[in-house]
């Protein structure tokens, strides 16, 4: 009876009155079927509704979301192991966890893989998908330069392995992309001979990089008469290697004193000339590695180049002093850009804040990461500052700062230090190759940072006396109160 009188009552009503209705029935015969196929696919998974609303928000994502590792229980994973296999200057950090997944990391190219090994009793037990948690417990073991690379490549590790429990790529992790492709920035070796600098950067452009930087020091120019003044008190001008600390190297650019003369001007414009004549002006061209010499003369410098439109002027003085980048940065029209050596955003704010610079450089394996890195130039984006990206360690870091890259919006260029190396991307596996394709990176889709180590090729690189992940059981014991404050 109810079946002839609803079949009466649509019958009277209007025509699109009557459509409405079988369109609304229609819609929800799909909701049934909807509803029905998820429970049937949730049951065949193991999980009944009322289970899913038992578990933790963790689990629950995990179970509704199809890229998910099912062999990945997030709420219950924890952290079993830390250990390094280090290849030439960089140690390569992977983290274990009691599910089978582990996260891989650098320790910054240069530092010492105690920096990370001493973390490893802070870290055992925690689920490694709570990283600022973990970040605020380790932070304070950070410092500038290579002194940050042990809380760096336990954060880098930490987004890796958090990546694939959940089944998604880490750019999704820091909020989604804004780019499908990162533009890379390619340094290139020093030659004394301008022509034969001017033919390498041409080289690069034909390898298809359009963002090139060169390092145009006073070493290039040190044993010609008349071009530097008061660099006889430092001979020699030794670079990386010297470590004594009253050399050259080691003291900070504002107690050298030392000048460099119109002469010397001109011979170090030289190369900007040459290279501008090769690679033309549509080309951003950047320099680097001026030599430690005050901000009076960075400024001479700085015009001298200016007609040559330099993308950028790098590291003119150590990024600390922040009135006498401000001062630089008013005085000269070409773009200034420091911090690849500083740890963590708090040390990028004064910096940032006084509009010091014109861009802001991380390395993430120095300033604590990946989130920090997309930290730092967040808040230089509220500053309208850019963000170019220092990196100089192994494809794993690499990769994973390009998807830091992709989620931060005010981005310019990130480093390829290693084009010249054959091998260095033979490290790593279970991704398209070559990395780089004219001049870009594709940000990766697969979980975590999106690929792995080639295990034979990197047991091949191991630096003499080096094991492969050994054991690290050394490192396993707490031994202080860490606490800062009383």
């Amino acid at each position: 009876m109810k079946k002839n009188i609803r079949h009466l009552q649509q019958a009277d009503l209007p025509v699109e009155n009557s459509k409405a209705i079988v369109s609304a029935n229609s819609q929800d015969a799909k909701q049934e079927n909807g509803r029905r196929s998820f429970l049937q696919k949730a049951s065949l998974g193991g999980l009944s509704l009322g289970g899913l609303m038992m578990l933790p928000v963790e689990d629950t994502i995990a179970h509704t979301t199809s890229k998910v590792n099912r062999n990945s229980n997030p709420s219950e994973l924890k952290i079993t192991d830390m250990r390094i296999a280090q290849y030439g200057n960089v140690p390569l950090l992977k983290i274990y966890t009691n599910q089978g997944i582990h996260g891989l990391g650098d320790v910054r190219d240069g530092a010492d893989k105690r920096y990370a090994l001493m973390l490893k009793s802070r870290i055992l037990g925690e689920n490694p998908c709570n990283i600022e948690k973990i970040f605020k417990k380790i932070e304070q073991f950070g410092g500038h330069g290579r002194q940050g690379g042990g809380v760096s490549g336990v954060e880098m590790a930490l987004w890796d392995l958090a990546g694939k429990a959940y089944g998604v790529p880490l750019y999704q992790l820091l909020g989604g992309k804004f780019r499908d492709k990162v533009r890379i920035y390619v340094d290139t070796p020093t030659m004394k001979d301008p022509d034969e600098f001017a033919e390498k950067m041409k080289e690069r452009v034909d390898q298809g990089f359009s963002l090139l930087k060169m390092d145009i020091g006073i070493g290039l120019i040190k044993d010609i008469e008349d071009t530097l003044t008061n660099a006889e008190p430092w001979q020699p001008l030794r670079g990386w290697t010297d470590r004594d600390p009253m050399s050259f190297a080691q003291t900070p650019h504002q107690f050298t004193h030392v000048q460099i003369t119109q002469k010397g001007l001109e011979k170090m414009v030289e190369f900007a000339a040459k290279a501008r004549e090769k690679v033309g002006y549509e080309i951003p061209l950047a320099i680097d590695h001026f030599g430690h010499m005050g901000y009076n003369e960075m400024i001479k410098l700085a015009e001298a180049f200016g007609p040559y439109n330099i993308a950028w002027l790098e590291d003119l003085i150590p990024w600390q002093n922040t009135e006498q980048w401000k001062r630089i940065t008013e005085a000269i029209t070409t773009p200034t850009l420091t911090g690849e050596d500083t740890y963590h955003k708090r040390n990028f704010k004064d910096l940032i804040e006084n509009r010091a610079v014109d861009i802001v450089h991380p390395d993430p394996g120095s300033a604590g990461g990946y989130l920090q890195t997309k930290k730092i130039g967040d808040y230089a984006e509220e500053f309208e500052i850019g963000m170019a990206v220092h990196h100089a360690a192994s494809p794993i870091s690499f990769m994973g700062t390009v998807h830091a890259i992709a989620a931060t919006y005010n981005f310019i260029g990130l480093e390829h230090h290693s084009v010249d190396n054959p091998w260095w991307e033979d490290l790593v596996t279970g991704i398209d190759k070559p990395l780089v394709k004219d001049g870009y990176v594709k940000v990766p889709e697969a979980p975590g940072i999106g690929l792995e180590l080639n295990e034979d090729e990197v047991k091949k690189r191991l630096k003499e006396g080096e094991q492969f992940f050994a054991p690290t059981d050394d490192w396993n014991e707490l031994r202080s109160w860490d606490r800062t404050w009383s």
